[in-house]
């Protein structure tokens, strides 16, 4: 029996993730959940799971519904982050990160630092303060587990063969909804648009990333964290198919490649139960019925919010946090129509621009530097957003 902690249990990954302990009772158990505000579906999940400690970052929210169930009282770790904190620090086996975006950071160190295996969803943690998360981990003995498709298929390629024998790792992106269209034509695109992704099902926020494809670039940043690879040997190709989920290459040109169905769920149960692989019953992969598996080259000129990520991890320090709080910005004035889709990297450029950026990564990063760094970005982005677009882009 695995006790199982699930921050961002209201989300896409969190309730994808209760589904897999609902279908296995007889070895997952729920100690710990939390949410941001969705607190309907929270009270849902309290009653079918009875955790130990629950947490609402919204303190309002948090209130909203112990007034309606006040039976859970004693159960309540806080609002805000410190209350996600308590709750990541439950005993438990894994602490499944799935929170959304910069607010899920504090809750992955405060995981690692008690010695708790971390399932990691939150791929922000690693954009902005890879170099924290991996001390933590490093020092406390806890295990990064990835919940993401293609770092979890690195994860399980990487079972092929031993560090120094790695040559390049190749992350797999869709190409998002728009793979195809012209710089003209993505000067036009609507939310709606951007969210129709071709073969995923996820959150808005992350959904956008995926249409401007930064998220690849956060997945590169990521990867170097993870598996301690150079930016050199880290290459994109786009998989319109999104079934084969990342690859390794060795050097012996061997290439190791992981399919599988576009389900998150796969990733999470590899998560969950590594390092064994247990039977699971998702829906198997029939190559008969896929038939031809097809690769492009990724066009950069196209979606520059690519080279901005891998920029901004190369420089280190608080650049990738600089461009991930511009972005969290910029996602949200896109999707109340406030700035057009092909703003979005003009945004992100401006940010960098922070002085900060330019100063040599030479110390070691802090919670306070990222911090101060985060809301820097916030307000150039909320300053350039004012000057330069238009309000009510879309009316």
């Amino acid at each position: 029996m695995k006790r199982i902690v699930v921050l961002g249990s209201t989300g896409s990954v969190g309730r994808q993730t209760l589904d897999i302990v609902r279908q296995h009772p007889e070895s997952l158990r729920v100690v710990g959940l939390a949410a941001g505000r969705n607190v309907e579906l929270l009270a849902e999940q309290l009653a079918e799971f009875r955790p130990q400690a629950f947490a609402v970052a919204d303190a309002a929210a948090g209130d909203r519904l112990l007034a309606r169930f006040p039976q859970w009282r004693q159960h309540d770790a806080g609002p805000g982050t410190d209350g996600l904190c308590a709750v990541a620090r439950t005993p438990a086996d894994v602490v499944v990160n799935a929170l959304l975006g910069y607010a899920g950071l504090r809750p992955t160190l405060a995981a690692l630092e008690v010695g708790t295996d971390l399932a990691l969803a939150n791929k922000e943690s690693l954009v902005v303060a890879g170099e924290l998360v991996r001390r933590a981990a490093d020092t406390s003995g806890a295990r990064l587990l990835p919940v993401d498709s293609e770092h979890n298929a690195i994860f399980q390629c990487l079972r092929a063969g031993r560090q120094e024998e790695v040559r390049r790792l190749i992350l797999t992106a869709s190409g998002g909804p728009f793979r195809t269209c012209t710089s003209a034509a993505l000067a036009t695109v609507t939310p709606a648009d951007a969210l129709r992704h071709p073969t995923w099902s996820m959150g808005p926020k992350i959904t956008i990333d995926s249409a401007t494809l930064l998220n690849k670039g956060f997945e590169v940043i990521e990867a170097h964290w993870l598996f301690g690879v150079d930016f050199d040997r880290i290459d994109i190709l786009v998989h319109p198919q999104s079934i084969v989920h990342s690859l390794v290459e060795f050097v012996d040109g061997s290439v190791m490649a992981q399919l599988g169905p576009p389900d998150m769920r796969l990733p999470i149960w590899n998560a969950l139960h590594d390092p064994a692989r247990l039977p699971a019953s998702f829906a198997r992969l029939d190559l008969t019925s896929v038939g031809t598996l097809r690769f492009e080259a990724l066009d950069r000129q196209r979606f520059p919010c690519v080279g901005l990520a891998i920029e901004a991890g190369r420089r280190g320090g608080v650049c990738p946090a600089v461009l991930n709080a511009a972005n969290e910005v910029a996602v949200a004035a896109f999707l109340e129509e406030r700035v057009h889709f092909v703003d979005i990297p003009a945004i992100l450029a401006t940010a960098l621009e922070d002085p900060e950026c330019d100063r040599p990564a030479t110390a070691a990063l802090d919670l306070e530097a990222i911090a101060a760094a985060d809301t820097r970005a916030r307000d150039a982005a909320r300053r350039f957003i004012a000057a330069r677009c238009t309000p009510g882009a879309r009316a």
